[in-house]
Order: structure tokens, then sequence, then C-alpha cells
């Protein structure tokens, strides 16, 4: 793996800590509102984090007030859990949305004046190309 890849790798990693907090609690929120069944492990697993974050992120939601957890009858007549939104929960869930929205809209200009950055200086590289191996004229 050269500079560049290594480079690369540790951006990447940073990015997925960065989004971690705020971006985690904002999906966990998304997803527990659409399905509030789903275990702890099928939540990491839609968070893409391991259990452990899951379980961390979800008592923290708890501790807040923005999850609460009720208790419902599973069709094989055993107990489960549902992690419902509360009414906070739902006012910080759109809070965070705004926040998420108007981040990657910023992401979105960012990334799109580096690839018009690109897309010049690629210009000029295949520029610079064609006129490679042409003769030149020789001027007196």
């Amino acid at each position: 793996m050269n500079g560049k890849s290594i480079n690369r790798a540790v951006a990447c990693q940073s990015i997925k800590e960065f989004m971690s907090n705020e971006e985690i609690e904002y999906k966990a929120l998304k997803v527990l509102e659409a399905n509030p069944q789903l275990s702890q492990r099928q939540l990491s697993a839609e968070l893409g984090v391991s259990l452990g974050k899951a379980h961390y992120v979800l008592k923290s939601l708890i501790e807040v007030g923005w999850v609460k957890l009720d208790n419902f009858r599973r069709s094989d007549n055993k107990l489960g859990y549902a992690y419902v939104l509360t009414p906070a929960g739902i006012g910080e869930k759109a809070k965070i949305t705004i926040r998420f929205l108007g981040r990657k809209q910023s992401e979105y200009l960012e990334l799109q004046a580096e690839i018009q950055d690109l897309q010049v200086e690629v210009e000029k590289i295949e520029q610079g190309n064609n006129s490679v191996g042409k003769p030149h004229e020789k001027t007196d």
C-alpha cells in the first residue's frame, strides 16, 4: 500500500468517526421510527456499526428521553421490546435532519467544485497529450 492509499484509508476512517455520533443517532431514530420492534442486533446491522455501538447509542437515546422502551407480545407468545420515539425524540430527529441536510448540501457543493477543478485538470492533461509526439515546427 502506497502513501496515498494509506492517507485515503485514514481519511475514510476519520469521516466514519466524524459521522459517528450525530449521524448514527439520526439514522437510529429514523430506523426505529420505521421499525420499533428491531432487536439491537438488527439495529446494528441497519446502522452498519458493531452491536456494542448500537447498544451504546440506543442506551443514550433512552437516557436523554428521545426513545422509550415498551414491551409487546410477539407471535411466539414471548415478550419482546419496542423502541418507540418520544415526542422529544421526534422533535430532535427533525432538528438533526435539518442539520444533516445542511451539512450534506455543503458537502455536495464542495464536491461539485472539486469535480469541476478535476475536469479542468484532465482537459489540460489531454491537451498536453495531444501535442506529445507531434513534430515541432522550427522558427528561425
